[in-house]
């Protein structure tokens, strides 16, 4: 992880529009007969996740403040909460260009937007997708079960 977290007093990213752009691990090349070799070229690959903030004046202000101070004009990694298949986690991420606005979007309120480069693809290790995946495809299950018949201290 990084050494500098997103400022806790300012909101998740909006959910609107939000999503995530994995970057591709293989290359394809087409031969003279119209077929396709590919090849694997990387096993770590960044994602890439547009996101937007709803903020306050003082929040807007906190986050400039923290972009050029804290992590030195978008240059540092940065530790932030996101959502993504596999749950609500801080991941290692840098802006990949600089933010757009801040955009007044009501008396007191702006809009900020970026997008940011998760240093990893969030995805499970090899070893839950050899030994536990029926853990993973029956959380939902797992889950609701522990939280209704797991005992009350």
């Amino acid at each position: 992880m990084a050494t500098v977290d997103f400022p806790s007093s300012l909101p998740l990213p909006e959910r609107t529009g939000y999503g995530l752009q994995h970057t591709s691990t293989f290359a394809r090349t087409t031969m003279a007969s119209g077929r396709a070799k590919q090849r694997a070229m990387f096993t770590s690959v960044p994602t890439a996740a547009p996101v937007e903030w709803i903020l306050t004046n003082s929040q807007a202000q906190v986050f400039e403040a923290w972009f050029t101070h804290g992590i030195g004009n978008g240059v540092a990694w940065f530790n932030c909460k996101l959502q993504t298949p596999m749950g609500l986690k801080d991941y290692k991420c840098q802006f990949k260009a600089m933010y757009e606005g801040p955009e007044l979007i009501g008396v007191d309120h702006w809009r900020i937007r970026a997008e940011l480069e998760i240093f990893e693809r969030p995805i499970f290790s090899k070893e839950w997708y050899l030994y536990g995946l029926q853990f993973i495809e029956y959380s939902s299950i797992i889950d609701q079960a522990m939280n209704r018949e797991w005992p009350k201290p």
